[in-house]
């Protein structure tokens, strides 16, 4: 037992030595081994070290006259920041990231300074010295209460809520809860059935669902029918997507990046790893990403959030998401998401 347990610290301890780069004070065996890796581990932790200094030192002066870009994606301490459609690779200023009151998130508007040096792809490489004022947020829920604020977009216009009756089945209480949390971060909910090349196996569920719709078009929130196979609604998703900022949501298995595939066929959005600088985040990741469209406009995926948050709900507002339950026209569907919705929320202190 004591020789497998020195076997065990001895792995372990040629572990370190390799996550550490110091792998050179072994043997020659040892060396011609690992030095390749370790060399490249060694440099990419040089670059990222020499990022992040230079975002310390940087000289800190006036932001007014700074560019400006858009986060595209965020990763680890490091960001996608495109500006003048040129990427750059950029870190948040050390002491501005102390006293901010939000984390950085995709679809950030911001200021940076350019610090005269690129990544091994060759991107500028930047410090971000402001966060611009945000128009509009979307929130993850960390739970049903959302006690804390977790932005995960800001900026976006509009939410695209795809669903299918199966495959997997839709859950009506669900999609309301995703329309409230759309509407309280300010953006404009639209609810996508899809797949409705299926609707003759979905039995009595495709009347159902055309009368859900069709409450929700009552309420002035925008519906529509689609399917890849047949092409139907293709064209009305093009004319809501063109020229808007389009944030993604839906279970797995809707079909929504399949959708939008189908609309933009160079996109790959069910890519889960991120295709950036090696060594600066290149792991699989829940974060959101940002596409530009070729027609114009924006989408934004969120991969891993299967739950957005309401932020800013309560019980005393939540009424004012919910104007058919107030007016009494509210079918027992509706009823029972506000029910359930109520009771998840915290009451306001007075």
């Amino acid at each position: 037992m004591a020789g497998k347990r020195r076997d065990k610290s001895r792995v372990k301890d040629l572990t370190d030595l390799y996550l550490s780069g110091n792998m050179e004070a072994q043997g020659p065996e040892a060396r011609q081994r690992f030095s390749q890796r370790s060399a490249q581990a060694q440099h990419r932790k040089m670059e990222q070290t020499a990022l992040l200094r230079a975002a310390e030192e940087a000289e800190i002066g006036q932001t007014e006259s700074l560019p400006t870009g858009e986060v595209v994606q965020v990763y680890s301490l490091f960001s996608d920041v495109e500006a003048g459609g040129v990427m750059r690779l950029c870190v948040v200023r050390k002491t501005m990231a102390k006293v901010a009151e939000t984390s950085l998130v995709v679809g950030d508007h911001v200021r940076f300074r350019d610090i005269g040096s690129t990544d091994e792809q060759g991107r500028p490489e930047a410090v971000i010295e402001r966060i611009l004022p945000r128009t509009t947020v979307l929130t993850r829920a960390d739970s049903f209460k959302a006690i804390e604020q977790q932005p995960i977009v800001a900026n976006a216009e509009q939410m695209l809520i795809v669903l299918s009756l199966h495959e997997p089945e839709v859950r009506w209480g669900l999609v309301d809860r995703m329309i409230v949390a759309a509407q309280s971060g300010g953006l404009r909910p639209i609810v996508c059935l899809n797949k409705s090349d299926l609707a003759g196996r979905a039995g009595g569920d495709i009347e159902s669902a055309t009368e859900v719709l069709a409450h929700y078009a009552h309420l002035g929130i925008r519906c529509l029918e689609s399917s890849i196979t047949s092409g139907a609604g293709l064209n009305d998703l093009r004319d809501i997507l063109r020229n808007k900022t389009t944030v993604l949501a839906g279970h797995s298995g809707v079909g929504k990046s399949s959708l939008i595939m189908a609309i933009e066929p160079s996109l790959d959005l069910r890519i889960g790893a991120i295709s950036g600088y090696t060594g600066k985040g290149r792991h699989t990741t829940s974060s959101a990403r940002r596409y530009r469209l070729a027609l114009g406009g924006l989408v934004i995926d969120t991969p891993g959030v299967k739950l957005f948050g309401l932020w800013g709900v309560t019980s005393e507002n939540l009424p004012r998401y919910f104007p058919d339950v107030e007016n009494g026209t509210a079918p027992q569907w509706r009823l029972e998401s506000f029910d359930r919705i109520m009771k998840s929320l915290p009451r306001e202190e007075h």
